[in-house]
């Protein structure tokens, strides 16, 4: 990077600090790259995610073909292999500094923080997050296979034991408490018709009240790219409707519409660097 471009990132970052110092609220509007630096795979690209499951590239697996709901009801040992792997991965992965950061920043404000994610990993809750909106559902709640009624249910008490050599789940498989049919998780799937989105709607419709009620809030949009565009168009058209736009992305920054500031940076760097110009650090 050259002096200049180092002193335009030094100046974008004040520019966003400066931002969130004057917030009357933040929205934390985060995609997959949130996750990298707490070391959770990146599966930009088939490469990408063969490079974190290996027996996957073996099988000339990609990813968009195991995150189908059709493999449980086809092959429902491959399907909670993957899933089943993913699980234990989450829970065991501790949410890096950035997480703390962003929870004392609304702290500070007096509307506070709330999170829009298309994130199943739940690592927003694990830093201790309680109003997070999850568009895509999460992994740590299943629903029924046989659309039994039974709703949606967290999984806190599902164990799934996974071959690592052949990424396939070994039995029992995590069954409906009502019906004993096979359970899935309770996300939204490629070409999925059957997911159930209630849990996710409830806060999704709280997190618009929120918005309405919080005209001057600042959008902190995190690692969320084009390939899937959803976070980003829930941050674009949120900072819009009420307030400015920081945009944290190493590969995809520009912002072509609206007031914002571009921060070509990974997550954790990006508010760790914020964090250090904000104003009521330096006894502002």
């Amino acid at each position: 990077m050259t002096a200049d471009a180092v002193a335009g990132a030094d100046e974008n970052v004040a520019r966003a600090a400066e931002l969130v110092s004057s917030a009357e609220a933040l929205l934390v509007c985060a995609g997959a790259g949130m996750g990298v630096d707490s070391g959770l795979p990146d599966f930009r690209g088939d490469q990408g995610f063969w490079r974190a499951y290996p027996p996957y590239a073996r099988l000339g697996l990609r990813f968009v073909e195991l995150a189908d709901p059709e493999h449980f009801a086809d092959d429902p040992e491959l399907a909670w292999g993957f899933y089943g792997h993913r699980l234990h991965l989450y829970r065991r992965t501790e949410p890096h500094d950035g997480f703390r950061l962003l929870r004392a920043w609304g702290a500070r404000l007096p509307g506070g923080v709330r999170v829009f994610t298309s994130n199943v990993d739940g690592q927003f809750q694990r830093a201790g997050f309680t109003d997070v909106a999850e568009v895509h559902g999460s992994i740590h709640h299943l629903q029924c296979l046989a659309h039994c009624g039974s709703g949606v249910w967290p999984a806190d008490d599902v164990e799934v034991d996974v071959d690592p050599d052949t990424m396939r789940a070994r039995p029992p498989l995590p069954s409906c408490p009502d019906c004993g049919m096979l359970a899935r998780p309770n996300i939204l799937m490629f070409g999925d018709g059957d997911w159930l989105p209630d849990r996710s709607q409830v806060r999704l419709d709280a997190l618009t009240e929120w918005r309405r009620a919080h005209p001057g809030l600042v959008v902190v949009e995190i690692g969320a790219g084009l390939a899937v565009p959803t976070v980003r168009r829930h941050a674009e058209l949120a900072s819009a409707a009420h307030g400015a736009l920081i945009r944290i992305n190493p590969a995809e920054p520009e912002i072509r519409h609206g007031r914002g500031v571009s921060l070509p940076l990974p997550a954790l760097a990006a508010l760790r660097g914020i964090d250090a110009h904000l104003s009521w650090q330096k006894g502002g």
